[in-house]
């Protein structure tokens, strides 16, 4: 199965349209999007096409291929307008024999890990910053940002496929890779 990993829309429905066109393009089975979906919280500024109630209708077609973690920036009235649960602050996933913890970051990240064994995988966004690291113990994965990248990275997101996590940037060029 193939799997996409999104983070920090922030709102902007021009992201979130490219978002969706590419998983589309990818032929990815499953969504993971982990935070921060709706609202561009007070540090940053407004994303390209900021309109969170095109990106509900855009998400609340693809209810049914999403999973959700909530970030920093959801609120119990974002529940109220997505179609699919957006409210957990980790989801667990097993995929081809590996458990990925996966969480918005800024509650669990390398500096304040969840409950790991050897060899688990922590992929996380909120920091904006894309990631794919062999950690002591463990795998640390950030798909990046899809709207409001940082530390001069394009808008960015991250495939699971055959073992291999991929961040590309939405011209599809790979940005960096690990084997799992």
């Amino acid at each position: 199965m193939k799997y996409m990993f999104a983070s920090d829309i922030h709102g902007s429905a021009y992201y979130c349209k490219k978002m969706l066109e590419t998983f589309e393009k990818e032929g990815a089975e499953r969504l993971v999007l982990l935070g921060d979906l709706l609202y561009h919280g007070p540090r940053n500024d407004l994303p390209k096409e900021y309109a969170p109630k095109e990106v509900i209708a855009m998400l609340n077609a693809m209810k049914d291929k999403i999973y959700a973690v909530r970030g920093n920036c959801e609120a119990e009235v974002d529940q109220m307008v997505l179609d699919f649960p957006v409210m957990a602050d980790y989801c667990i996933l097993a995929i081809d024999g590996k458990t990925f913890y996966a969480t918005h970051g800024h509650v669990y990240n390398q500096n304040n890990l969840p409950p790991l064994m050897p060899g688990d995988i922590l992929i996380h966004g909120h920091t904006h910053v894309l990631k794919a690291e062999r950690m002591e113990g463990y795998i640390l994965l950030n798909p990046g940002s899809v709207s409001i990248p940082k530390e001069g990275n394009p808008p960015t997101y991250g495939v699971l496929e055959n073992g291999i996590f991929t961040i590309r940037d939405f011209e599809g060029n790979s940005v960096k890779s690990l084997e799992l």
